[in-house]
């Protein structure tokens, strides 16, 4: 480099980070939750070449996206002026923030710094960020997990037609309902309004059950042909994730919590789960989905996506024992283009980069936080 810098490395000029409230086309009622909005944090991050690196996350809480946005300035704050790489930025930053804890807010904060820092350096490259990443953008193959909420019955078999409009076979149900019969009646109907046997219905529990009820409810779901029963405990109760595990012939799915890749090989070691599922802005970005993505490879374990289904693809895209995205429109009120679904599989974007780039007219239509 004729300036002084690295080959790879960048100097950050400055960042922007909006918050935003985005509507849900499909009010997602969970056993902890029901939800019509989402809060999403906006990331630019501009270098010193004059590149933009963009990325958004998931905040669960307005609140969220506040916290993460402060974490950003002070991470950003002390980075300037130097010439870092994303993964000078993974370490410096663990430093400094470890005394307050690298978790939660930061962790999410770092990731999205981390995203952006990847995204910059692959539109240098001109080159879509799975290529960077030693792969090229594909064909994946995706869950929709927009709706199927708690909810009557009448309303779910319409809102599984609708969702099996957009080509993808297969979905993804919320149970933990107060009664074990409760759920298997809307697993059932799920069932019975679709057509065909070659759609895949993934269960999710969001934690709602305890380890003796979600062996029950198990043993009756899996005679129904699921896919998986996702997070039917506390998410980082491993040990008796393990157990479940254990007695259930359907396959146990967790990980959207997973705190970096270190809590990932906490769960694999032990034995926590059938199945994994990785949150780029939880895992620690794009850096840190590579060493997760790497000790899923040593152990062979399927890895799926949790949200953020943009950059989530590029990733899913370079990863060895890559298994299903997890597909939600979200982004779709904030991007310029939206994911495109073809025969049944999300298509990974071919721009450079992660293809993520914000419509304003959009945006100001929208609530800010």
């Amino acid at each position: 480099m004729t300036d002084g810098r690295s080959a790879g490395g960048q100097r950050i000029r400055s960042l922007t980070t909006r918050g935003m409230m985005v509507p849900l086309k499909f009010t997602l009622g969970t056993s902890a939750a029901i939800v019509k909005a989402v809060p999403l944090l906006l990331v630019d991050l501009l270098n010193e070449d004059g590149v933009t690196g963009r990325a958004y996350a998931f905040c669960y809480r307005p609140s969220g996206a506040v916290a993460i946005s402060s974490h950003l300035v002070e991470a950003v704050d002390l980075l300037k002026g130097k010439d870092i790489t994303p993964f000078d930025v993974t370490q410096t930053l663990s430093r400094q923030f470890a005394l307050l804890g690298v978790t939660g807010a930061v962790r999410m904060a770092l990731s999205l710094l981390d995203m952006a820092m990847w995204d910059a350096t692959a539109q240098i490259q001109r080159v879509p960020l799975s290529s960077l990443l030693g792969s090229r953008p594909r064909p994946l193959l995706a869950y929709d997990s927009r709706g199927l909420g708690l909810m009557e019955p009448d309303r779910l078999a319409e809102e599984v037609k609708t969702l099996l409009e957009s080509g993808l076979r297969a979905v993804k149900l919320r149970l933990g309902y107060p009664s074990l019969s409760e759920d298997l009646a809307a697993l059932r109907t799920v069932r019975r309004s679709i057509s065909g046997d070659d759609v895949a219905i993934m269960v999710d529990y969001n934690q709602a059950l305890t380890r003796t009820e979600a062996v029950l409810r198990g043993r009756e779901l899996e005679k129904e042909g699921i896919y998986w029963v996702e997070e039917p405990i506390a998410h980082d109760d491993y040990v008796a994730s393990a157990a479940i595990a254990r007695e259930l012939r359907v396959p146990i799915q967790i990980g959207e919590n997973f705190n970096g890749p270190e809590g990932l090989l906490r769960a694999v070691n032990a034995r926590a789960s059938d199945y994994i599922m990785v949150d780029v802005a939880r895992i620690g970005g794009v850096t840190g989905w590579l060493h997760a993505a790497g000790v899923a490879a040593a152990h062979g374990i399927e890895m799926s996506s949790h949200l953020m289904p943009e950059i989530s693809s590029h990733l899913l895209s370079a990863t060895q024992t890559a298994h299903w995205l997890e597909y939600v429109d979200w982004a779709d009120a904030i991007i310029e283009e939206p994911l495109k679904i073809r025969a049944g599989m999300v298509l990974t974007s071919e721009k450079v980069g992660s293809g993520i780039s914000w419509d304003e007219a959009k945006l100001k239509r929208l609530e800010t936080i």
